[in-house]
């Protein structure tokens, strides 16, 4: 079986990987904890392919690294590739979309995830990319997920991200559908 370095320090997405991998001929492996990437690239892929890249060279293993955020078509994608430091906890980083917003008619965005997979010697050998589209409500709604979950819509499912069950918001998101194209590939590879 080949090892599959995750590089993140989450081990709930090591966790999810595992459960979407699961009947691939991979081991996967959270990276070392005191290895740690900084996001310098201004792109979802940049920051993917780096993170990957980096953890490969540094563990001698294939490597699978993700980078996702949410783009706001009013705010021109913002906050994008800083997402995770568009405030220091959910709820400061939902208020401050929420205020940057205000009230504009336009609420349209999408949740991106790039994940990249570099072999070894730290060059990329795949990389796929999900998008969800949705809106943004003006107030929280739900009380699952994490992060901007709580404010965006799907107006197909007539629910948040935070509303959704596990199985549908998993199925249907930006990381759910960058996975699920991910599998075949990975499964060439593992051959």
């Amino acid at each position: 079986m080949t090892v599959l370095v995750v590089a993140t320090g989450n081990p709930g997405k090591v966790r999810e990987l595992q459960a979407v991998l699961a009947d691939l001929d991979w081991e996967l492996r959270a990276k070392p904890a005191e290895l740690e990437v900084e996001e310098t690239g201004d792109t979802f892929v940049a920051n993917a392919c780096l993170k990957a890249s980096e953890v490969a060279r540094a563990t001698g293993e294939w490597a699978i690294a993700d980078d996702s955020g949410l783009e706001v078509m009013a705010l021109n994608g913002a906050p994008g590739v800083y997402s995770a430091r568009y405030g220091s906890s959910d709820p400061e980083r939902i208020q401050r979309l929420l205020t940057e917003l205000g009230d504009r008619p336009n609420r349209a965005a999408r949740f991106v995830c790039v994940i990249a997979v570099a072999r070894p010697d730290g060059t990329i050998a795949l990389q796929t990319e999900g998008v969800c589209s949705g809106e943004i409500l003006n107030t929280p709604q739900g009380s699952g997920g994490f992060g901007f979950d709580p404010v965006f819509y799907v107006p197909e499912h007539q629910q948040t991200f935070a509303e959704m069950p596990l199985e549908l918001k998993q199925s249907i998101s930006h990381r759910g559908k960058a996975l699920q194209s991910l599998i075949p590939q990975l499964a060439a590879i593992s051959k």
